[in-house]
C-alpha cells in the first residue's frame, strides 16, 4: 500500500505546489500526484501552472517521494514526443520516482491549442496511438510511426533512463482498462469501483493501481464543507460534463446548483479521521493500492499535519 497526496495545479501557485511536496515527504507520504491542466476548473482557484517545470523542481528538493503526473493527456495539447521525452528526463532527474499518469483529456485544457477537441471515440483512439508512440520512443534508436490521428518522423529520445516510467492509464470501464493493461503498466481512477480493476486484471494489467480519494478536511466541518463548495464543487459533475466545458467560467455556471449535501456525497468532510478512513477504504477494498488523498479544505498544513498524526497509519492498515 503506498499512499499519495494531491497537488491541485489549479489551486495553488508553483512556489506553494513545491513547499507542500517538500511538507509531504516530511509528513510520510509515499508520493505526490500532480494535476495537469491549461486552466484551472473555476475561476475562484486562480492558478495553473505548468505542471513539468513544478514536478521538476519537486525532485530537486526531495530525495524520496515519488511523483506521478494526474493525468496528462499526450495527444492534443501535447504530442506524445514531447511526453515521451519529458517523462524520461523527469525519470532521469528524480533516480526513477516518476510514474507517467495519461488520459483522454478534457477540453477545458486542450481546446487552447486551437486544433479542437475530439469526440470521445476518436480521442480514445488518439491515446491509444499516443501510448504506442511514447513506447516505441522509449526502446530507443530513431523511431517512426503513422497512425490516423498521429505521426511521428525519425524520432530519438537521447537521454534515457535503463528503466522507464510506470504509465498509469486513466479509466472508467472495460475499455479503457483493457488499454490500461495493455499499452500501459498501471492503472488510474478516480472511482471505488471494483469492476474497474477487474477489468484490467482480466486483460492481463498486473501493475499498481492508483485512485484518488476526495476529502475535505477543516477544524470545523461546516468550514470544510464550505471550502470544497466554492473551489471544488466541478467534482460533483461527473465526467461527462467535467469532459467537456471549455473555460471555468463554464464551470462556474455549470455547478451554481451544487448544495452543501452533494459535497457531503462527494467528499468525506471534517476534523475526525473516521469518515476519512471510511472513504479511502472503499477503494481499497475495490482493489486500488496507490490511494491518493485529495484535500480540498482550506488548510492544506492542517491537512498534513491531520494525515502526519493519525490518517497515515489508519489508512495504511487498511492494506
Amino acid at each position: 500500500m503506498k499512499i499519495g497526496y494531491k497537488l491541485a495545479s489549479e489551486a495553488f501557485g508553483p512556489q506553494e505546489l513545491i513547499r507542500q511536496a517538500v511538507r509531504a515527504e516530511e509528513a510520510g507520504f509515499d508520493f505526490v500526484e500532480m494535476s495537469d491542466h491549461y486552466h484551472p476548473w473555476l475561476e475562484v482557484q486562480g492558478h495553473s501552472c505548468f505542471t513539468w517545470s513544478a514536478l521538476g523542481a519537486i525532485a530537486a528538493r526531495t530525495s524520496t517521494l515519488g511523483l506521478a503526473t494526474g493525468v496528462t493527456c499526450p495527444s492534443v495539447r501535447y504530442h506524445p514526443a514531447i511526453i515521451a521525452q519529458a517523462a524520461a528526463t523527469l525519470a532521469l532527474i528524480s533516480d526513477g520516482r516518476f510514474t507517467l499518469g495519461v488520459g483522454a483529456g478534457e477540453r477545458l485544457n486542450e481546446h487552447v491549442v486551437g486544433l479542437g477537441f475530439p469526440s470521445v471515440r476518436g480521442r480514445h483512439e488518439r491515446l491509444r496511438e499516443a501510448l504506442e508512440i511514447i513506447r516505441l520512443l522509449w526502446q530507443g534508436g530513431y523511431q517512426s510511426y503513422e497512425g490516423r490521428h498521429l505521426q511521428l518522423e525519425d524520432a530519438r529520445v537521447w537521454d534515457l533512463p535503463e528503466q522507464p516510467p510506470v504509465i498509469a492509464v486513466a479509466a472508467s470501464g472495460r475499455a479503457s482498462a483493457t488499454l490500461a493493461a495493455e499499452l500501459g503498466s498501471g492503472l488510474f481512477a478516480t472511482e471505488p469501483k471494483a469492476s474497474i480493476v477487474g477489468h484490467y486484471r482480466e486483460a492481463g494489467g498486473q501493475g499498481p493501481r492508483y485512485a484518488e480519494v476526495p476529502m475535505a478536511w477543516a477544524a470545523d466541518e461546516a468550514q470544510a464543507v464550505r471550502a470544497a463548495k466554492e473551489t471544488s464543487r466541478w467534482a460533483v459533475t461527473g465526467w461527462k460534463v467535467m469532459s467537456e466545458l471549455p473555460n471555468p467560467v463554464n464551470f462556474d455556471a455549470a455547478t451554481a446548483w451544487v448544495e452543501d449535501h452533494h459535497i457531503r456525497q462527494q467528499f468525506s468532510v471534517g476534523p475526525a479521521p473516521e469518515p476519512h478512513v471510511e472513504k479511502a477504504r472503499a477503494y481499497v477494498e475495490a482493489g486500488y493500492d496507490h490511494i491518493v488523498l485529495q484535500n480540498a479544505g482550506p488548510d492544506p498544513d492542517g491537512f498534513l499535519d491531520f494525515c502526519a498524526g493519525d490518517l497515515l497509519a489508519r489508512v495504511r492498515a487498511l492494506g
